[in-house]
């Protein structure tokens, strides 16, 4: 017999893998209904000529759910549960691996002369999936908001349930953004077609398994590699993690490992490119938790990755982004002649603050 999303959360419960949380309880009897439509309804039939002519009853698309709220919520762990246990065509995949898909598979209907270039990619994704789980809808990049309403238009139309989940209400995706009105229309979708739901725990789960753990190791050394490898594994669930590509001025700047708002990469990774303020503020918007390998010691001889490691502390501080990095030596060894060793004090100072327990812990 079938488990129910509740017996499956329960059960976890009492192997001690999950906390019970009221705010997470609560929302299962709604993705409950969700499954249970989805199994049961034959799929959608799809719009055209044929749907046009026939009067058979057409079922009616599933509604589907957009779950927001704070850091650490548990949002991806329900996600996750939800997502593993309906059983129809289904994908999960992060909003901006999704979206970059979705740009290159357009541009290649642009380059085969479609007349329509996104129609024909709506339609496959549709053809191929009844469900599609998102983590962490987000949108910072203005190709993204000039596709995305059309995109999910056509998505919807063809019968297609999201499910997804967002750190931020969907009136305030692309805040800011440049030539936001024409993005508008996209929110007023995500409000028709999805159930808004805020998940209200006042446990911040990613932020306990970090509290009083170590999350800043030297020297770098096989200790320190077990170590960053542990702290992977248990914020992951041991997952292996795929590379996230983030589109940034028409660029992409890649992330090694990137699983459910964790990323990882190393120093030369981040700071060995010719990367900028705005990279490493898409770097910092994208992730609540990044994990950098084996920072070097810093001096004239690698000046400029130094400044822009300097960059990219700043970004993550500002945007209270969890930090667990290995080095070469404490912060305040790390650059201690040259040029720039006077200005990395402020840089010491806050990789030393960022490793306090209660780092990066808000409700936001």
């Amino acid at each position: 017999m079938t488990q129910t999303l509740m017996q499956i959360y329960d059960a976890r419960v009492a192997e001690g893998a999950l906390r019970a949380d009221a705010a997470q309880r609560a929302l299962l009897p709604e993705l409950e209904a969700i499954r249970a439509k989805l199994e049961a309804a034959p799929p959608p039939r799809k719009p055209g000529l044929l749907a046009m002519f026939t009067k058979a009853a057409v079922p009616q698309p599933v509604k589907g759910l957009y779950l927001w709220g704070g850091v650490g919520r548990g949002k991806s762990m329900l996600m996750d549960l939800f997502c593993g246990a309906v059983d129809v065509p289904k994908r999960r995949v992060h909003f901006h691996a999704f979206m970059q898909e979705m740009q290159a598979r357009i541009e290649a209907a642009r380059r085969a002369k479609a007349e329509d270039a996104l129609l024909p990619v709506a339609r496959e994704v549709a053809d191929q999936v009844r469900l599609l789980c998102f983590d962490e809808m987000q949108i910072t990049d203005i190709a993204d908001a000039m596709i995305v309403g059309r995109l999910f238009e056509e998505l919807f139309k063809r019968g297609v349930t999201v499910v997804t989940t967002s750190n931020r209400p969907p009136e305030d995706l692309y805040k800011n953004g440049l030539n936001r009105q024409l993005f508008l229309p996209f929110i007023a979708i995500l409000n028709r077609e999805l159930s808004v739901r805020e998940i209200a725990s006042e446990t911040d789960y990613r932020q306990h398994r970090l509290t009083g753990a170590q999350v800043y190791f030297e020297p770098l050394g096989k200790p320190a590699t077990a170590a960053m490898d542990a702290l992977w594994g248990e914020l992951t669930g041991h997952d292996p993690g795929q590379p996230l590509k983030i589109a940034v001025k028409g660029r992409e700047v890649v992330i090694t490992q990137f699983h459910s708002g964790v990323g990882r990469a190393s120093f030369w990774d981040l700071c060995a490119h010719a990367l900028g303020p705005a990279d490493y503020l898409a770097i910092a918007d994208a992730m609540r938790v990044l994990m950098i390998d084996d920072i070097p010691q810093l001096s004239a001889s690698n000046f400029n990755q130094a400044k822009r490691f300097v960059t990219l502390i700043d970004a993550l501080y500002e945007a209270k982004v969890r930090l667990i990095c290995s080095a070469a030596d404490a912060p305040e060894r790390l650059y201690v002649e040259g040029e720039g060793a006077f200005e990395f004090e402020r840089t010491a100072s806050r990789l030393r603050e960022m490793q306090d327990k209660d780092w990066g812990h808000s409700p936001a």
